[in-house]
């Protein structure tokens, strides 16, 4: 069995003064629901996502040894950062962004223990969404995500001899560590994170591609966003997990999850669209069940929120098109459906959905594969 042991390096075998990479990873959506963790970014349950394709995070970070004169834009004070701290610039959208920092700082300090070369370089940081930040987009899964892989491209060119299976495995455990479902956005189309008797080499440590059989059916699955509230959510989710430790329905929950996944295993193999509905509706609703029966108890959906699934359940009633919508922690909606009935969602969300939406605001993505090097 791996353990976190297996990804502290002992030493490194080559070296590099200074270089830059860059990756896009994307965002991802839930399916079965994580809620609830343990110590060091543990999820309390499995959860099994969809890799988005089109909304993502660009991210360039670039390097150079403390201890080197260089001429780049780097600056002679940050260069002379005393070697026993960690030094980095953050840059959003090419601009400083000084309240994105505590949360990166925190971050290198988690994961400084499996990449001990961190203090040997100054870094910048320069990060950009191709969703705009105030979309109401969750950007922390492929935020860290994408900051993961660039890491992992450093420590490759230290170790070059590292497998690709390694490499992805240890990218997937630094992300967690910044954001626990950012596991889930760096590599495969349907990615399950946490360990499940049913799923080879599933493991709480990082997330694995959903190596099962899937149905033509989900091949090109399509989520339009719709984007309900774009202020940032009243309750963070780190609250919300941790409100779990003392929950009442928490241990059937995460019974709950790991039931719905050994369904979703068998749907994706024979293509069911109105169980893969029933389980996929029914997770959302539980995860904000979760938030209104904690306490203290919060409710994060809107009245739009209602309005479009009540929408959606009525026009899959009257057309018999298998679309529906999953949840994260927010108010916003994600209608799901094949792309062989493509027009006539995008039809029905024009017509009857974009009303509820803020400033009629949505945006249109299907799966992807995961990150990728620029």
């Amino acid at each position: 069995m791996i353990s976190v042991n297996d990804f502290i390096p002992s030493k490194y075998s080559h070296s590099v003064e200074q270089g830059n990479f860059q990756w896009s990873a994307p965002s991802n959506i839930a399916l079965v629901k994580y809620w609830g963790k343990k110590e060091n970014q543990i999820p309390a349950n499995p959860s099994v996502s969809f890799t988005l394709d089109n909304c993502k995070t660009i991210t360039k970070l670039a390097f150079a040894k403390k201890n080197i004169d260089t001429s780049t834009s780097l600056s002679a004070s940050k260069l002379n950062e005393t070697a026993d701290s960690i030094s980095f610039d953050l840059l959003f959208e090419g601009q400083p962004k000084e309240d994105f920092k505590p949360k990166i700082q925190k971050f290198f300090e988690r994961v400084e223990v499996y990449l001990p070369f961190l203090k040997d370089y100054h870094f910048t940081i320069d990060t950009q969404n191709t969703f705009p930040h105030s979309s109401g987009i969750a950007s922390s899964a492929s935020g860290m995500a994408a900051l993961a892989m660039n890491l992992m491209s450093l420590e490759k060119v230290l170790n070059p001899d590292m497998t690709e299976e390694y490499f992805y495995q240890k990218a997937s455990l630094l992300a967690r560590l910044g954001s626990g479902s950012a596991c889930r956005s760096v590599k495969g189309q349907v990615v399950v994170w946490g360990k499940h008797q049913n799923i080879t080499g599933s493991s709480d440590l990082f997330g694995v591609e959903f190596t099962n059989t899937i149905h033509e059916n989900f091949i090109d699955f399509q989520d339009t966003i719709l984007l309900v509230d774009k202020g940032e959510k009243q309750v963070s989710s780190t609250i919300g997990h941790d409100l779990m430790h003392d929950h009442p329905f928490a241990e059937r929950r995460f019974a709950q999850a790991h039931e719905n996944l050994d369904k979703l295993i068998a749907v994706f193999e024979t293509g069911n669209l109105p169980e893969f509905i029933e389980i996929v509706e029914s997770e959302a609703l539980t995860l904000h069940a979760m938030m209104m029966t904690s306490m203290p108890y919060f409710i994060l959906m809107k009245p739009n929120t209602l309005e479009i699934i009540n929408a959606i359940w009525h026009f899959r009633n009257e057309t018999k098109i298998p679309v529906c919508f999953t949840l994260d922690a927010g108010a916003n909606v994600h209608v799901l459906y094949p792309n062989s009935d493509k027009e006539n969602v995008l039809q029905f969300i024009k017509d009857e959905l974009v009303g509820y939406c803020q400033n009629g605001h949505y945006l249109c993505d299907q799966v992807g594969d995961g990150a990728v090097l620029i």
